[in-house]
């Protein structure tokens, strides 16, 4: 082969033809949840972070399970699912970085597991936020991961800055399940 040659990529770039990789998808606003069903009954496996919310209404109180990366679904496929990914109805596209795809590490959807599993409301916000004391949450679920105290509410509780996807996670995590990283 000549040493000049531009290298063959196999099919698009980031998409393996025998090993399923995470992708984020693009849907329409408010089908996260029935983009993930579509997806499944085709055979693909699909993921959607919930979080459990309680809205209190006039006359009841109702808890709801919304997306925590609103209009963001993460599919593991291979290269022949790519077509039936973006044939499905209600998927926008696949999120790219330039022409490229991109492929999300095992353990961030682990992460993303594992923080949608705590009953505590999250906020999400991109870019940059203040910056203050480095901690580790040593209690709960996502004891070993580590975030910047971001903010103080009342005298127990620290609102705690998880990055992760290219987000901010904000998590309100409770006084004795922190731990102060020092410099």
């Amino acid at each position: 082969m000549d040493q000049y040659a531009p290298e063959k990529k196999p099919g698009r770039t980031g998409i393996a033809k025998d090993e399923k990789r995470w992708f984020a998808v693009y849907t329409k606003y408010k089908r996260e949840k029935i983009v993930v069903k579509r997806l499944q009954s085709k055979g693909i496996e699909a993921y959607v972070p919930l979080q459990q919310l309680t809205r209190y209404y006039t006359r009841k109180i109702k808890t709801v399970d919304l997306p925590l990366i609103s209009c963001y679904v993460f599919v593991k496929i291979v290269e022949s699912e790519y077509v039936p990914v973006l044939e499905t109805a209600d998927v926008v596209t696949f999120v790219k970085f330039k022409k490229d795809l991109i492929a999300i590490p095992e353990n961030a959807i682990q992460i993303l597991r594992q923080i949608t599993g705590e009953e505590q409301e999250i906020t999400l916000s991109q870019g940059p936020i203040k910056v203050g004391n480095k901690a580790e949450i040593i209690g709960g679920r996502l004891t070993g991961m580590k975030g910047l105290v971001v903010e103080q509410k009342g005298d127990k509780n620290f609102v705690v800055q998880l990055d992760t996807l290219g987000y901010n996670l904000h998590m309100q995590i409770p006084k004795q399940y922190l731990r102060l990283i020092h410099r």
